[in-house]
């Protein structure tokens, strides 16, 4: 053999004593791994596995899933509660009993006094479907409170207003089994080989078994993008000029399924003449790509036989956002490719389980995709729960990131912040510090206790991580799969569930309604609030999807498996049943570089970590491989600024500064720098935040920064080193 290597060692997996492997679902991303926790004799969790009669994974895991049992012992996990009467005391322990009733206590003072729109609860995708379930309950039928939403709108926002806009309801319409049927794939904003490595695995095995064009848009050269057949860079902020014009080309071309949109759409005429002002030599112009490339990928996609489109941050974090998933799902519609194997418009899903909080949560309407704004979806939920129609309210409240505003101009005094950590995740940090600092009181609840919010908060309550509880989560493809108990809960830690039925306790109302106290009980509860709808569970149950590794929605009952996909007949949510073609005009409202800032930042995610790393963090055989914030930087750029590789460069913005480790790169243009996103006190230091007006999801990519050699390297080294201590 080459080198040498019949004579080298081989691969040795070491033993680590498990006697008994748990089944549970993989808590990180949105991907859906069925995993398996291995426990020695001692119980102690030793190993992670993959399912190998999973379809999702089909044994595989990446680096974040191989390492996923250590959390049940990392650092800084809460324990106890905790609690100060004021933001700058320290903290002391309490009983759940002392900590459960100022908090609600609290929570009735200041609604009592400001009104039940002043205390505002944000929430997460990371806690369980039935969980998730009982905050909606908790929250709109006994707080009362409209100002409550998830941290997804920081993901997914954009994602689910396009899909509402152009089909009338959220929710992907197709699966991964689509990579084995596409014959062209279209990739905006997506970096699968880091973002979704399980994914991409899937997409690399249908490459094998059949060829087909793959095409990534991204202005970065990423992993992804280097495996492409076609690399679009564009220019940030412009993806829907170039959707628009693509749908020009196949237009003009005749290459448009005239028969399904006839059959299936509205709005065409507007679409056509709005797409007709988008020639590719005018759409080169603003988004960078030459006019004979947008006319061959039209050609592409418009040509095969099935073709699909998929998209993650990249789309999402604009504040085009929800229009540029509009442009894909048009895109898609003019083809005839939703519906059908190899077909689909396909969002691919940020947290483990941001489907579960968009189905179930009541943040932006109520249970089972139900809408505020419908009489006859309020008097639904109100009978199923027992309480008067009345006491909802009659549209959505504050979006997460309205909230936050509403803090500053002193329309919300009190928090409730659960399983999420914007003083890292949101832009513009250095003033979400100072509106945190306005709240007369706010409760932090999370599974760690050194959490960056938790330094000002005056109630925290420590919660049980995703493998020490149980119940479900919903991947990208709508599989709703099971997390078994794995461990107990950590110190006197409870499942979230527990905390929401507690809470509910020390309310009048809640002691009204019930509040069932297993997850499988409330699991019962959904089933029938979704029977008979799109988002149907009426078919599943516990026990049946650990036993298929997951089901996928809608499954009604009697059915022995869930559907693939949505839309095959070509009936929509709209009042009409048919998908809207919208015609979407481009605004450039982006700050783009200039003399005084000459540089586009981007941020995005890493392989090894995970959203803020409050876990990944603290997981050393994930941490170790990227445990510093970084900037990738075009060698020539940094040539010209006297910045060197390896050493430490200050950003600055117009809303703040930060200092990063210099890795040159040619990934990155010579106008462009990337930063990953998960370190405290790093990029969303200097990040816009300028807002998608349809889905309020932030542009965290699209701002402009300049560049310049920091000027004390120990100094900066020593500021690096206290962003990551987080």
């Amino acid at each position: 053999m080459l080198f040498g290597r019949a004579k080298k060692n081989p691969i040795k997996i070491a033993d680590k004593g498990a006697v008994e492997w748990k089944y549970t679902t993989c808590g990180y991303c949105s991907t859906g791994c069925s995993i398996e926790v291995g426990l020695n004799a001692e119980g102690k969790a030793v190993a992670s596995r993959g399912v190998g009669d999973a379809s999702v994974n089909q044994g595989k895991l990446c680096i974040k899933g191989i390492f996923e049992h250590e959390l049940f012992n990392s650092a800084n996990r809460g324990k106890t509660p905790l609690l100060r009467e004021r933001a700058i005391d320290p903290y002391r322990e309490a009983s759940w009993d002392e900590a459960l009733d100022r908090s609600a206590s609290e929570f009735q003072r200041i609604q009592q006094k400001y009104g039940r729109d002043s205390v505002a609860i944000v929430s997460t995708g990371q806690i369980l479907t039935e969980e998730f379930y009982t905050l909606g309950k908790l929250t709109r039928g006994v707080i009362g409170t409209n100002n409550y939403d998830g941290n997804t709108t920081l993901c997914m926002a954009s994602a689910v207003s396009g899909y509402k806009r152009s089909f009338g309801s959220d929710g992907p319409p197709g699966c991964y089994d689509d990579f084995s049927h596409t014959e062209c794939l279209i990739a905006f904003g997506s970096n699968l080989p880091e973002q979704h490595p399980i994914i991409y695995w899937r997409l690399k095995m249908a490459l094998e078994k059949r060829k087909f064009p793959v095409i990534v848009v991204d202005p970065r050269v990423t992993m992804f993008a280097q495996m492409a057949d076609i690399h679009l860079p564009i220019t940030p902020g412009t993806d829907v000029v170039l959707l628009n014009s693509l749908a020009h080309v196949i237009l003009k071309e005749g290459l448009q399924d005239q028969a399904y949109i006839d059959a299936h759409t509205s709005g065409f005429e507007e679409f056509s003449q709005l797409v007709a002002q988008y020639d590719p030599v005018t759409a080169s112009r603003i988004c960078g790509i030459d006019e004979d490339t947008i006319r061959h990928v039209a050609r592409l996609y418009a040509k095969a036989g099935a073709a699909m489109s998929i998209w993650t941050m990249g789309i999402n974090q604009s504040t085009h956002g929800s229009d540029g998933v509009v442009g894909i799902n048009s895109l898609n519609l003019i083809t005839g490719n939703i519906g059908k194997p190899g077909g689909t418009s396909l969002s691919i899903t940020g947290q483990c389980n941001a489907m579960g909080t968009r189905e179930w949560s009541s943040c932006s309407g109520l249970p089972g995709y139900r809408a505020l704004e419908k009489e006859k979806d309020r008097k639904e939920v109100a009978q199923f729960w027992g309480i008067d129609a009345d006491f909802f309210p009659e549209k959505r409240g504050l979006f997460m990131t309205d909230i936050f505003p509403a803090i500053e101009t002193g329309q919300i005094k009190a928090l409730w912040l659960i399983a999420t950590n914007p003083m890292t995740s949101m832009p513009n940090t250095p003033r979400i510090r100072k509106t945190l600092e306005k709240l007369e009181f706010m409760v932090v609840q999370d599974a760690y206790a050194d959490v960056e919010c938790t330094n000002y908060a005056h109630v925290f309550l420590p919660a049980a991580l995703w493998g020490e509880k149980e119940g479900v989560f919903t991947n990208t493809e709508r599989r709703v799969n099971l997390v078994r108990k794995v461990m107990q809960p950590h110190g006197d830690s409870k499942p979230d569930l527990w905390i929401f039925n507690q809470m509910a306790k020390r309310f009048e109302r809640g002691q009204q309604i019930r509040f069932p106290e297993t997850s499988a009980e409330v699991f019962d509860e959904m089933r029938e609030l979704s029977r008979g709808r799109m988002l149907n569970y009426s078919g599943m149950s516990h026990d049946k999807i650990e036993a298929q590794r997951g089901m996928q929605w809608p499954c009604a009952e009697g059915a022995s498996s869930g559907s693939p996909r949505l839309y095959t007949d070509g009936v929509f949510e709209h009042y009409d049943g048919r998908a809207k073609l919208i015609p979407l005009p481009f605004v450039d409202n982006n700050e783009r570089p200039c003399d005084d800032y000459p540089f586009w930042l981007n941020s995005g995610r890493v392989v090894e970590h995970f959203h803020t790393r409050t876990r990944t963090g603290k997981i050393g055989n994930v941490n170790k491989f990227s445990p510093t914030p970084y900037m990738e930087m075009n060698p020539d750029s940094a040539k010209r600024l006297g910045i060197g590789h390896m050493t430490y460069a200050r950003l600055v913005s117009r809303r703040g500064d930060a200092v990063v480790l210099v890795q040159l790169t040619q990934r990155v243009a010579p106008n462009m720098v990337f930063i990953p996103f998960h370190f405290h006190e790093c990029v969303n230091r200097l990040t816009l935040g300028l807002l998608d007006p349809h889905s309020r999801q932030p542009a965290f990519k699209q701002c402009s920064v300049r560049i310049e050699p920091a000027s004390n390297q120990r100094s900066a080294a020593a500021a690096n080193v206290a962003a990551r201590t987080f």
